[in-house]
Parts: structure tokens; C-alpha cells; sequence
């Protein structure tokens, strides 16, 4: 089917995993004439669900792109993962929607990662609704659902239909309402009108008709201020489906034709230009005469095909031999196959108009969140981001097979390529690398990924907690290094200083010397020698932090005075005066903040308290939610995303950021300085 912009419809359906959004897509891509039979998630033969983890799991792990044709209309799915690990995957796709589309179970209501993906929805300023799928269920309570969503999303969550024939049927509330309809709840009329009343307040002019003439109103009138309404999110509508039987599916299709937004008509993209503070908003439309400009909402890396880059086009058209920028870099590329997904298939195509969703292989400088563009007048776009969840989770990994330390840094290159909420850290300090992730299941699935499909074995434990040691008290250091061997010898004493600095203040270095004591060329030898304890640590062997050093005194010896001399002196002497200094070794305390179900609050004050955390705040959440803040260790939250999903019933979430380096019990400061030198020893 030949379509414009006009006809173009970009919807992206979210929710908790389990909702049935795979086989809801599956079934709109059947019913619409897409595909000849309907996948299956027990067979792995699904459209959208293609990769064997996939498969395996049984559940959605990466977003994938369908198309269907229905009426004039061209619909692009973008079918999401549900999982709380991979719900920042879903979020980072947002960008190439116009509408988000909410999968609730019936039978099971509101679940935890709803909420935030509505969120992310609102941030990208996207026209929202919701899907209660599974009506074909026993026993669901459509008015304490239909409670809970308005409690959760607000009092505008109204519903366009109604399931009637205990869930066999839809019946629609808006087009053309049959008030004489049985329904499983409430009542057509009672739909129809609290629907007018809530489009009918963006438009004065109609409201006024309504309320004073007391006219009823057709779709026709009604059809701007509904857009409108869903624009400002003033409207949430609310359908009903079951994707196994195909109850409202049809009807579910009219709703994405007439009343979700075109990219003509749904809110502008927010694209600003600029680097650092100067920085501002720019206008992008959906003009095909215009330059490109087109935002890569996902990578994926596939063994066989290579860098596959997704992404939505906003401005201008691109066609085959088009020239690209990628960002800012001052190099095109040539399109040579622009590609239109269907799951894992892909189609060829002539051109991409604003608005629709195409890819392109096998060029390995794209990466996510890149703006594509022809012109070097669009240097610097950026599409404002969203704050995806900071990775909590992590491990530390090391190659199984010696000699695989190349292969294992080729392999996390990729991964990280494809995923944008997966982070990895070279801890040179802890000689260890870490791959930092949103959860044990996200981390699971991307070590077999890299073992299975790069063939790259890791061995996994948990990170190294991070101490540090500082000093509590000044003190004096003195050192001298003499060293005859029948030639020239080595000369250089040392007299120093050290006194604590504000926790986060780093390491101050002062030369004192008057009179060349310690000639000039020689201080930095000095420094040089405490640096090396800096780094080493002086009592347990971890970086030594927020202590001024001050060099007052020294001797030299014209012949025999070196650099290695006074490095050693000056490293020996600093070693003393930290011995007489009362060193302390110091831990990293977090900012914890936690999102549960309220009825849960004592038995995660009562864990919190259990390894000495501090509680700061709590605050009442609409849906039933509490946000809790905290003060704990990182040394005892190595596990809390089992321990809150236990505490929880999987239903709670967290983040955490650095907040500052505290003093270590006494008794955990002696096991590890025990620790280091029993290591010392060994080796």
C-alpha cells in the first residue's frame, strides 16, 4: 500500500509482561491481513518475539518493530518487554511513538512497571490509552479496575467501549452508541457522556454549544477536540480486548485509524541544538521537502546481518543513496538498502517519509540516540533524552579462557552498542571489570548472550566494594634513604606533614622547603613517592583520600642526591606520619529510594533497619504506592533487588545513588586489614 505521512499511525504498546501484548500484536497483524496465521508464544513462532532467549524465556526481552495496513491506514507496532529488568528498554523506544498504548491483564489490574512506562509515555509528550486485554477471563471486577486505573492515572482514564456477552464481545461508547446494549459493566450511555464531558472542556466554543443548547454531538464535531484532548493528555481512553479469542480487535483497529494521532498531528518532537548550557529548543516537522532529520531509537547487533539501526524519521525523506550525518561527525554515509521491519524480516523499500519507521545495516558508526541528518545546518540536534533507570545490578567478569580478554572487550563493546541501560566500568584500581545492568535477570540474559552467540565464557562474582582510607588526625613523617654500593650512592631525607582534609576533598600537596634543603628538582620525586601510597593504600591496600601533605624539611647530598631516592624517602616518610595519624578506612554510603506498595512500608523499614540504614522520608503515592528514602552501606545492599522482590511480592523498585564515604566498624576494618596482609603474604 502507497501512504503518506497523513496515514502513518506510530503506536507502541507497554505494559507489565504477561499482559499479552506479543499475542495482541500478533493478533492485530492477523486480523488486519499481515500475516496468514497467528504465531504462537508456546512454539516460539510469534512475529515480534524472534530471538532464541526469546523463545526460551517465553516473554519479550527486546522491543521489535510490525507493520500492518488496515484501511488507508499504516500501522507501526512496536511491541515492548514487560519485564521490570528490561522496562528501560521499552522506555528508550518511546521516542519513535505517537502514542503509547497501556496492555493491562484484566484479571490481574495495575502492575508495577505500568506506572513508570506511563511516565516515560508523558515525558515524551505522547498521546496515551489503555488496553484491558484478556476480557475472556473469569471473574474480573470491571468496576474496582476501572477504579484502580483512575486512581492510579488519573480521573480522565475514561472507556470508548464496553465488554459485553461476559467478554465475548466489545460494544463502542463513542462513534455510534447503542444505549439499548447489555454490557458486562456500567452502561453505554453512561460511558458515551462521560466521554463528551471530558473532550467537550478543551473546546469553549463546543462546551458552550453542549451545555446551553443542549445538542448532542457528532464524532465529525467531536473529532479536533478529541485530538486535542489527547495531546494534553486531558483524555486517557480506555478499551476493551481479548487477544486469544479476538474480541474487540476490529474495533481496536477503528480506534488507532480515527482517533490516534498521525505525526502530523500528534505532539512535535522535542529536539533541541546545542552543546552544555547553550542550548535550545528547535522545530522539527513532518515535512517531506525538508532536510532529514531522523532519531536512532535502537541498535541491535545480530551475528549473521551485523549492526542493524532503527529509527524514526521526523523531517525530510530518505531513499536509497541518500547521504547521512551521523551526529555531529563530519562524514556521510550512503544509504545503499533502506529496510522496512516486520519482526525479524525485512523488506526493501524506495523511500521513508516523516513519520515512519525504516533501518539500515551495516553501518557501524551509528549508535543509539543518534540524529541522522542531511545537512550540516542540523549539527548538534539531539532529541531532549529521558532518564532511563541507572543500572543497579552488577557483576564482575573475567574471561573463563585465558587469552580471551580482547575477545571478552569485543563482545561487551557490542552488547553495550545495543542496549543503553547496560554499563560497564574498568575498575583499574580493583583490577576488575564490571558489567552493571538493571537486574540478576538482565545480566543472566546478557552473559548467554555473549556465551552463546560470541562465544565469549565469563566467570562472575560480586563487585569489589569500593573503600577508601584517610587519616583522622595530623601527624609528622621522617625518612631517610642511604644507599652505598662502592660507586655513586643514593641520598635523600624527608620531613613531612600530613593533616586531614573534608570528606570528597581529594589530595593536597604543599612544599614548605625554604633554603634548598630539598632542592627544587627533586620535590616532584617527593610527590611522586606519596602519590604511589595514594594509589596503593597505606593499612589495607585500598586508595588513601582527603589528606594535605606538607614537605617542611629534608636533607640532600650534592653527589649521591637522585630522584629514586628522594621517591622512596619521600614515600617512606609519608607511610610514618599515616601511622602515627590514626588511619581509618572508609566505605561508600548510598542514597537509597524505594517505590512499593504502601501495605508493604513496615516490612521494608523493618529490612532497612535490619543493616543499619537510615530512614530520611516517605511519601504517599497515588495507586496505593509509597516512595521511601534511605541512608545504607553499598556493602549491604549487594542484594536488595532479591531482597525487595521478596519483600515486595516483585511489585517494589529502587534506585540508588552515591551519597558520600563513611568510617567502617572497627571490627570490619581489622578483618580487612587482616585480610590485605594475609593476601600480601600469599603472594
Amino acid at each position: 500500500m502507497t501512504y503518506t505521512t497523513n496515514d502513518i499511525r506510530n503506536i507502541a504498546l507497554i505494559g507489565h509482561t504477561g499482559v499479552g501484548k506479543t499475542i495482541l500484536t500478533e493478533r492485530l497483524l492477523y486480523t488486519a491481513g499481515a500475516i496468514n496465521t497467528m504465531g504462537s508464544i508456546s512454539r516460539g513462532s510469534t512475529l515480534s518475539d524472534f530471538d532464541e532467549q526469546e523463545k526460551a524465556q517465553g516473554h519479550s526481552l527486546y522491543p521489535a518493530v510490525c507493520s500492518l495496513d488496515y484501511q488507508n491506514t499504516h500501522i507501526n507496532l512496536l511491541d515492548t518487554p514487560g519485564f521490570p529488568d528490561f522496562s528501560a528498554r521499552a522506555m528508550s523506544v518511546l521516542a519513535a511513538a505517537d502514542a503509547a498504548a497501556l496492555v493491562i491483564n484484566a484479571a490481574e489490574g495495575v502492575e508495577m512497571v505500568a506506572e513508570r512506562l506511563m511516565e516515560s509515555a508523558k515525558h515524551f509528550k505522547l498521546c496515551r490509552m489503555i488496553i484491558v486485554n484478556h476480557i475472556d477471563s473469569q471473574q474480573i471486577n470491571y468496576q474496582e479496575l476501572i477504579e484502580q486505573i483512575q486512581s492510579t492515572f488519573g480521573e480522565e482514564c475514561l472507556p470508548l467501549n464496553l465488554p459485553v456477552k461476559n467478554g465475548e464481545a466489545v460494544t463502542d461508547c463513542y462513534f455510534s452508541p447503542d444505549e439499548n446494549q447489555q454490557t458486562d459493566f456500567s452502561s453505554v450511555e453512561e460511558a458515551h457522556n462521560q466521554l463528551i464531558d471530558q473532550v467537550v472542556e478543551v473546546d469553549d466554543q463546543l462546551m458552550e454549544l453542549y451545555l446551553e443548547q443542549g445538542e448532542s454531538l457528532s464524532p465529525g464535531q467531536l473529532h479536533d477536540p478529541f485530538e486535542k484532548a489527547l495531546r494534553e493528555n486531558h483524555l486517557i481512553p480506555i478499551c476493551f480486548t481479548s487477544a486469544e479469542t479476538g474480541a474487540g480487535i476490529k474495533e481496536l483497529l477503528q480506534i488507532f485509524k480515527q482517533l490516534m494521532p498521525s505525526p502530523l498531528e500528534s505532539n512535535l518532537p522535542q529536539f533541541i541544538k546545542g552543546e552544555g548550557e547553550k542550548v535550545a529548543p528547535v522545530k522539527v516537522v513532518a515535512d517531506s521537502d525538508k532536510h532529514v532529520i531522523a532519531h536512532v531509537f535502537k541498535v541491535a547487533v545480530d551475528p549473521y546481518v551485523g549492526k542493524l539501526a532503527m529509527f524514526r524519521i521526523h523531517q525530510g525523506t530518505i531513499k536509497p543513496d541518500t547521504q547521512l550525518f551521523i551526529g555531529d561527525n563530519r562524514k556521510a554515509f550512503k544509504v545503499s538498502h533502506l529496510l522496512k521491519l516486520q519482526g525479524k524480516k525485512s523488506q526493501e523499500i524506495s523511500k521513508g517519509i516523516p513519520g515512519d519507521i525504516c533501518a539500515v545495516a551495516k553501518v557501524n558508526e551509528i549508535e543509539y540516540d543518534n540524529v541522522l541528518h542531511d545537512s550540516h545546518d542540523e549539527d548538534h540536534y539531539h532529541l531532549i533524552p529521558i532518564d532511563l533507570p541507572p543500572p543497579m545490578h552488577g557483576l564482575a567478569i573475567e574471561p573463563v579462557r585465558r587469552g580471551d580478554e580482547q575477545k571478552l572487550s569485543d563482545a561487551l563493546h557490542k552488547i553495550v552498542a545495543e542496549d543503553p541501560t547496560l554499563v560497564v566500568e574498568q575498575r583499574v584500581a580493583m583490577n576488575e571489570t564490571v558489567l552493571r545492568g538493571q537486574g540478576e535477570l538482565h545480566l543472566k540474559i546478557i552473559l548467554e548472550k555473549m556465551h552463546q552467540q560470541m562465544n565469549v565464557a565469563v566467570a562472575t562474582r560480586p563487585p569489589s566494594i569500593a573503600y577508601r582510607e584517610t587519616i583522622t588526625q595530623p601527624a609528622a613523617g621522617h625518612s631517610r634513604h642511604k644507599k652505598q654500593t662502592g660507586g655513586a650512592g643514593q641520598f635523600g631525607e624527608v620531613f613531612l606533614k600530613v593533616e586531614p582534609l573534608e570528606r570528597g576533598a581529594g589530595f593536597e600537596f604543599v612544599n614548605q622547603i625554604t633554603g634548598g634543603v630539598i632542592p627544587s628538582q627533586f620535590i616532584p620525586a617527593v610527590e611522586k613517592g606519596v602519590k604511589q601510597v595514594l594509589e596503593g593504600g597505606a593499612i589495607a591496600g585500598y586508595p588513601l583520600q582527603d589528606v594535605r601533605v606538607m614537605v617542611y624539611d629534608g636533607k640532600h647530598h650534592p653527589v649521591d642526591s637522585k630522584e629514586i631516592a628522594f621517591v622512596s624517602a619521600g614515600k617512606k616518610a609519608f607511610l610514618d606520619a599515616i601511622d602515627k595519624a590514626k588511619p581509618v578506612i572508609l566505605e561508600p554510603t548510598v542514597n537509597l529510594e524505594i517505590t512499593a506498595p504502601a501495605q508493604c512500608m513496615g516490612d521494608i523499614s523493618g529490612d532497612i533497619a535490619s543493616f543499619r540504614g537510615i530512614i530520611s522520608g516517605t511519601e504517599a503515592l497515588p495507586g496505593g504506592k509509597i516512595k521511601i528514602k534511605a541512608q545504607v552501606t553499598l556493602r549491604e545492599i549487594s542484594d536488595y533487588q532479591s531482597r525487595l522482590k521478596s519483600l515486595t511480592g516483585g511489585e517494589g523498585f529502587y534506585s540508588m545513588t552515591f551519597s558520600h564515604y563513611g568510617v567502617v566498624p572497627a571490627d570490619l576494618q581489622q578483618a580487612l586489614i587482616k585480610e590485605y596482609h594475609q593476601h600480601k603474604e600469599a603472594s
